[in-house]
């Protein structure tokens, strides 16, 4: 196999007593997108910086293409960052800006500014080389960002939430072309957000953290559908969750479980498998789809989500109904 494009072991960083990050052992592929996803606290910023060198870990080591960079300074390191807001200069002209690691590298102008312009009709801004960053939207400035970091053709390229500051129409926009120019240059991008949309559209695979560790790895797909935990089934997407007493009384199973809300169905009367009396006590449109909160008779709420495929006909709060689900959608997660 192919030497990782990252490898850390036994990576620990304290801060006093706190452990930001626990003893990590993690692979990352070359050429792959790989995103760290968790709330704010949970290790992943701190995961990026120890890779960056921007902090020294308190133990444990750092692996670039198989060589060991630990204690390198960020310059000796053939990594990149994109910052969340951007860094750039305001005086320079965006084809400046663009050209600046080439310049620090002793690259010829002439060669410099060819190398530049390439890398701004990478994110087409090719025609926005003699404006200030000043004169440019937010989206624009992004893709400068993106193309000054990539112009120097580092190994590996860190984001850090660099779409946080961005309107949502925006950041999906941003979403497709960062997965765009990643597939088009080949290297590896390690993406840190605490929005797990973000990552589920991006990535090739995910770590979930949480309290310094990663409580799940996997591709998109497998961290959605299969959650190992309660934490990653209620923090990724929307989870209805029974506790070992809820999953005993009523789905006749031992341990925890979990269901997502597009898994459920809503009937007047029972149906097959499981099927679960309660009151309709919420209805949120959502535009594509309908959320509808059931309050079951012994009390527990589930969410239900249906897809708007025609208009529907009433309000159906207060409403008496069944929830049926198949024992193939439940998971079975580790408390």
């Amino acid at each position: 196999m192919a030497t990782p494009a990252i490898r850390l072991r036994g990576l620990t960083k304290t801060f006093g007593t706190t452990h930001a990050v626990d003893h990590l052992d993690l692979d990352i592929g070359q050429g792959e997108f790989f995103s760290m996803l968790g709330p704010s606290g949970s290790g992943k910023t701190t995961v990026l910086r120890l890779i960056a060198g921007f902090e020294l870990p308190t133990d444990g080591t750092v692996e670039l293409f198989g060589d060991d960079v630990t204690n390198r300074a960020p310059f000796d390191r053939d990594v990149n960052t994109v910052f969340q807001d951007y860094a750039l200069f305001p005086h320079m002209t965006v084809l400046e800006n663009v050209a600046y690691g080439l310049r620090v590298r002793g690259i010829a102008k002439k060669q410099r500014t060819e190398q530049a312009r390439e890398a701004l009709a990478s994110v087409r801004l090719e025609s926005f080389g003699d404006r200030k960053p000043g004169q440019l939207s937010g989206g624009q400035r992004q893709r400068v960002a993106l193309a000054r970091a990539t112009v120097v053709q580092p190994k590996v390229l860190l984001l850090d939430e660099p779409l946080g500051a961005l309107d949502l129409k925006l950041r999906e926009q941003m979403q497709v072309e960062l997965k765009e120019i990643q597939r088009s240059l080949g290297i590896t991008f390690i993406f840190v957000t605490h929005d797990q949309e973000e990552a589920l559209t991006l990535s090739d695979r995910i770590a979930v953290f949480n309290n310094g560790r990663i409580e799940q790895l996997g591709t998109p797909a497998e961290i959605y559908e299969g959650p190992k935990s309660p934490f990653v089934a209620d923090f990724v997407g929307t989870s209805n969750i029974f506790d070992a007493s809820e999953s005993s009384g009523l789905l006749d199973l031992d341990g925890v479980h979990s269901v997502r809300p597009e898994k459920l169905t809503i009937s007047s009367a029972a149906g097959a498998g499981i099927s679960l009396p309660g009151t309709v006590s919420e209805v949120i449109y959502l535009g594509t789809s309908t959320r509808i909160i059931v309050t079951l008779d012994g009390g527990k709420r589930l969410s239900v989500l249906e897809q708007n495929v025609a208009a529907r006909a009433a309000d159906d709060r207060d409403a008496r109904v069944y929830v049926n689900l198949s024992t193939s959608d439940l998971v079975s997660l580790v408390s």
